[in-house]
Protein backbone atom coordinates (compact mmCIF):
# COMPACT_ATOMS: atom_id res chain seq x y z
CA UNK A 1 0.00 0.00 0.00
CA UNK A 2 1.64 2.98 -0.86
CA UNK A 3 2.13 5.65 2.37
CA UNK A 4 0.14 8.44 2.47
CA UNK A 5 1.56 11.86 1.44
CA UNK A 6 2.70 14.29 4.44
CA UNK A 7 0.65 17.72 4.73
CA UNK A 8 2.36 20.57 5.82
CA UNK A 9 0.51 20.24 8.82
CA UNK A 10 1.87 17.27 9.77
CA UNK A 11 5.54 19.35 9.68
CA UNK A 12 7.04 18.28 13.43
CA UNK A 13 7.01 20.74 15.97
CA UNK A 14 10.01 22.99 16.88
CA UNK A 15 10.81 21.52 19.86
CA UNK A 16 10.79 18.34 17.99
CA UNK A 17 13.18 19.41 15.24
CA UNK A 18 15.75 20.75 17.79
CA UNK A 19 15.34 17.07 18.99
CA UNK A 20 15.89 15.73 16.24
CA UNK A 21 18.84 17.73 14.91
CA UNK A 22 20.27 16.87 18.71
CA UNK A 23 19.40 20.44 20.08
CA UNK A 24 17.32 21.28 22.51
CA UNK A 25 14.62 23.42 22.31
CA UNK A 26 14.15 26.64 24.30
CA UNK A 27 12.41 26.04 27.49
CA UNK A 28 12.51 26.26 31.16
CA UNK A 29 14.42 23.37 31.68
CA UNK A 30 17.50 24.27 29.30
CA UNK A 31 17.95 27.54 31.15
CA UNK A 32 21.90 28.39 32.45
CA UNK A 33 21.03 26.96 35.34
CA UNK A 34 20.64 23.23 34.22
CA UNK A 35 23.83 22.39 31.91
CA UNK A 36 23.35 19.06 31.55
CA UNK A 37 20.10 19.35 29.91
CA UNK A 38 21.10 20.06 26.44
CA UNK A 39 24.02 17.12 26.34
CA UNK A 40 21.38 14.70 27.54
CA UNK A 41 18.90 15.95 24.85
CA UNK A 42 21.51 15.50 22.50
CA UNK A 43 22.06 11.69 23.59
CA UNK A 44 18.48 11.26 23.21
CA UNK A 45 18.20 12.03 19.89
CA UNK A 46 21.44 9.87 18.91
CA UNK A 47 19.53 7.00 20.15
CA UNK A 48 16.49 7.22 18.45
CA UNK A 49 17.93 7.64 15.45
CA UNK A 50 19.95 4.47 16.22
CA UNK A 51 16.88 2.71 16.98
CA UNK A 52 15.41 3.65 14.03
CA UNK A 53 18.14 2.76 11.80
CA UNK A 54 18.41 -0.59 13.06
CA UNK A 55 14.58 -1.16 12.59
CA UNK A 56 14.76 -0.19 8.92
CA UNK A 57 17.76 -2.60 8.63
CA UNK A 58 15.47 -5.51 9.67
CA UNK A 59 12.90 -4.32 7.60
CA UNK A 60 14.98 -3.58 4.27
CA UNK A 61 16.17 -7.18 5.12
CA UNK A 62 12.90 -8.63 5.16
CA UNK A 63 10.93 -6.86 2.70
CA UNK A 64 13.55 -5.35 -0.08
CA UNK A 65 13.87 -1.65 0.03
CA UNK A 66 11.05 -1.16 -2.55
CA UNK A 67 8.29 -2.61 -1.03
CA UNK A 68 9.61 -1.35 2.91
CA UNK A 69 7.84 1.50 4.20
CA UNK A 70 8.15 4.03 7.06
CA UNK A 71 5.40 2.43 8.86
CA UNK A 72 6.84 -0.98 8.85
CA UNK A 73 9.74 0.72 10.08
CA UNK A 74 7.91 2.85 12.70
CA UNK A 75 6.02 -0.23 14.12
CA UNK A 76 9.24 -2.26 14.15
CA UNK A 77 11.29 0.35 16.06
CA UNK A 78 8.46 0.43 18.31
CA UNK A 79 7.42 3.75 18.06
CA UNK A 80 5.02 6.16 16.08
CA UNK A 81 4.95 7.33 12.58
CA UNK A 82 5.07 10.66 13.93
CA UNK A 83 8.08 9.93 15.64
CA UNK A 84 10.00 8.78 13.19
CA UNK A 85 8.97 11.78 10.48
CA UNK A 86 10.52 13.94 13.88
CA UNK A 87 13.77 12.31 12.32
CA UNK A 88 13.79 11.59 8.70
CA UNK A 89 11.17 13.16 6.30
CA UNK A 90 11.00 9.64 4.07
CA UNK A 91 12.20 6.01 3.03
CA UNK A 92 15.10 6.91 1.13
CA UNK A 93 16.56 9.82 3.89
CA UNK A 94 16.80 6.55 6.33
CA UNK A 95 18.35 4.45 3.51
CA UNK A 96 20.72 6.95 2.59
CA UNK A 97 21.48 7.55 6.34
CA UNK A 98 22.17 3.79 7.23
CA UNK A 99 23.81 3.63 3.88
CA UNK A 100 26.33 5.86 4.32
CA UNK A 101 26.95 4.18 7.94
CA UNK A 102 27.55 1.08 6.87
CA UNK A 103 29.42 2.31 4.20
CA UNK A 104 31.46 4.12 6.11
CA UNK A 105 32.05 1.11 8.76
CA UNK A 106 32.90 -1.37 5.78
CA UNK A 107 35.44 1.10 4.66
CA UNK A 108 37.23 1.38 7.74
CA UNK A 109 37.55 -2.20 8.51
CA UNK A 110 37.77 -3.73 4.79
CA UNK A 111 40.47 -0.44 4.25
CA UNK A 112 42.51 -1.96 7.61
CA UNK A 113 42.21 -5.37 7.03
CA UNK A 114 43.97 -4.71 2.92
CA UNK A 115 46.91 -2.31 4.18
CA UNK A 116 47.82 -4.46 6.99
CA UNK A 117 47.75 -7.81 4.78
CA UNK A 118 51.39 -8.62 4.70
CA UNK A 119 52.42 -9.72 1.11
CA UNK A 120 55.25 -12.15 2.78
CA UNK A 121 52.54 -14.50 3.92
CA UNK A 122 51.83 -17.44 1.98
CA UNK A 123 49.07 -16.48 -1.06
CA UNK A 124 46.63 -18.79 0.82
CA UNK A 125 47.16 -16.67 4.01
CA UNK A 126 46.97 -13.81 2.05
CA UNK A 127 43.18 -14.77 1.06
CA UNK A 128 42.42 -15.26 4.43
CA UNK A 129 43.28 -11.91 5.01
CA UNK A 130 41.21 -10.25 2.54
CA UNK A 131 38.36 -11.86 2.23
CA UNK A 132 37.51 -12.59 6.26
CA UNK A 133 36.94 -9.77 7.27
CA UNK A 134 34.42 -9.15 3.74
CA UNK A 135 32.45 -12.77 4.80
CA UNK A 136 32.63 -11.00 8.37
CA UNK A 137 31.09 -7.79 8.09
CA UNK A 138 28.14 -8.80 5.69
CA UNK A 139 27.60 -11.74 8.50
CA UNK A 140 26.89 -8.81 10.44
CA UNK A 141 25.25 -6.75 8.48
CA UNK A 142 22.70 -7.97 6.26
CA UNK A 143 21.16 -4.81 5.40
CA UNK A 144 24.68 -3.76 3.46
CA UNK A 145 23.91 -6.64 0.41
CA UNK A 146 20.14 -5.36 0.07
CA UNK A 147 21.03 -1.51 -0.01
CA UNK A 148 24.14 -1.79 -1.77
CA UNK A 149 23.89 -4.33 -4.54
CA UNK A 150 19.95 -3.67 -4.45
CA UNK A 151 18.58 -3.08 -8.09
CA UNK A 152 16.20 0.13 -6.16
CA UNK A 153 19.06 1.58 -4.01
CA UNK A 154 19.16 5.08 -3.82
CA UNK A 155 21.21 6.68 -6.54
CA UNK A 156 23.48 8.49 -3.41
CA UNK A 157 24.33 4.85 -1.72
CA UNK A 158 25.41 3.50 -4.73
CA UNK A 159 27.76 6.59 -6.08
CA UNK A 160 28.93 6.14 -2.60
CA UNK A 161 29.65 2.58 -3.06
CA UNK A 162 31.50 2.73 -6.45
CA UNK A 163 33.42 5.21 -5.15
CA UNK A 164 34.69 2.93 -2.45
CA UNK A 165 34.64 -0.04 -4.73
CA UNK A 166 37.12 1.40 -7.27
CA UNK A 167 39.29 2.23 -4.14
CA UNK A 168 38.84 -1.65 -3.37
CA UNK A 169 39.88 -2.86 -6.38
CA UNK A 170 42.61 -0.11 -6.76
CA UNK A 171 44.21 -2.16 -3.41
CA UNK A 172 43.25 -5.23 -4.99
CA UNK A 173 45.35 -4.45 -8.25
CA UNK A 174 48.38 -3.34 -5.16
CA UNK A 175 48.49 -6.90 -4.18
CA UNK A 176 48.25 -8.81 -7.28
CA UNK A 177 50.86 -6.49 -8.40
CA UNK A 178 53.47 -7.75 -5.97
CA UNK A 179 53.00 -11.35 -7.54
CA UNK A 180 53.37 -10.10 -11.22
CA UNK A 181 55.53 -7.20 -10.91
CA UNK A 182 56.29 -7.26 -14.84
CA UNK A 183 52.18 -7.56 -15.61
CA UNK A 184 50.66 -4.93 -17.35
CA UNK A 185 47.75 -1.90 -15.71
CA UNK A 186 45.57 -3.69 -18.26
CA UNK A 187 46.12 -7.45 -16.71
CA UNK A 188 45.94 -6.36 -13.12
CA UNK A 189 42.83 -4.58 -13.83
CA UNK A 190 41.08 -7.90 -15.32
CA UNK A 191 42.17 -9.68 -12.62
CA UNK A 192 41.16 -7.97 -9.89
CA UNK A 193 37.97 -7.41 -11.20
CA UNK A 194 37.40 -11.11 -12.08
CA UNK A 195 38.59 -12.01 -8.22
CA UNK A 196 36.01 -9.50 -7.00
CA UNK A 197 33.29 -10.83 -9.07
CA UNK A 198 33.32 -14.20 -7.51
CA UNK A 199 33.55 -13.01 -4.33
CA UNK A 200 30.71 -10.94 -4.73
CA UNK A 201 28.43 -14.26 -6.60
CA UNK A 202 29.93 -16.44 -3.73
CA UNK A 203 29.03 -14.14 -1.04
CA UNK A 204 25.61 -14.45 -2.09
CA UNK A 205 25.17 -18.02 -1.59
CA UNK A 206 27.26 -17.73 1.28
CA UNK A 207 24.93 -15.58 2.80
CA UNK A 208 21.65 -18.06 1.99
CA UNK A 209 23.23 -20.91 4.56
CA UNK A 210 24.38 -20.46 8.12
CA UNK A 211 26.37 -21.88 10.84
CA UNK A 212 28.59 -24.42 9.30
CA UNK A 213 27.24 -24.60 5.94
CA UNK A 214 27.78 -21.16 5.63
CA UNK A 215 30.93 -21.94 6.91
CA UNK A 216 31.89 -24.47 4.35
CA UNK A 217 30.24 -22.31 0.96
CA UNK A 218 32.67 -19.62 2.32
CA UNK A 219 35.80 -22.08 2.23
CA UNK A 220 34.83 -23.44 -0.65
CA UNK A 221 34.30 -19.87 -1.86
CA UNK A 222 38.07 -19.50 -1.04
CA UNK A 223 38.86 -22.62 -2.82
CA UNK A 224 37.90 -21.17 -6.43
CA UNK A 225 39.72 -17.88 -5.54
CA UNK A 226 42.87 -19.83 -5.12
CA UNK A 227 42.65 -22.43 -7.43
CA UNK A 228 41.86 -19.13 -9.96
CA UNK A 229 44.79 -16.93 -8.75
CA UNK A 230 47.60 -19.33 -8.14
CA UNK A 231 48.08 -20.62 -12.23
CA UNK A 232 48.48 -16.81 -12.79
CA UNK A 233 51.50 -16.14 -10.54
CA UNK A 234 54.89 -17.52 -11.06
CA UNK A 235 55.45 -21.34 -9.91
CA UNK A 236 55.64 -21.75 -6.23
CA UNK A 237 55.18 -17.98 -5.81
CA UNK A 238 51.20 -19.03 -4.39
CA UNK A 239 52.59 -20.79 -1.72
CA UNK A 240 50.49 -23.79 -0.95
CA UNK A 241 47.64 -24.57 1.24
CA UNK A 242 46.23 -28.26 1.71
CA UNK A 243 42.55 -27.21 2.53
CA UNK A 244 42.52 -25.45 -0.60
CA UNK A 245 43.81 -28.25 -2.82
CA UNK A 246 41.92 -31.06 -1.52
CA UNK A 247 38.53 -31.99 -3.28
Amino acid sequence: MPEPRRRESTDPTPAASAEAAGTPAPGPSDAPDSPGKPRRRQARGERRIAQLLDAAAKVFCTSGYTSASTNAIAREAGVSPGTLYQFFPNKEAIAIELGGRLLDDWHRSHGTALDATSLDLPFDQVLDAVLDPLFEFNYANPAFAVLIHGPDAPGQITQEFEAIHASLLTRLEDIISSYLPDAPPAQLTLIANTSFSIFKAGLELVLTHEGAEREAYATEIKRVMFRYLEPLFPEGHAGACASFHTP
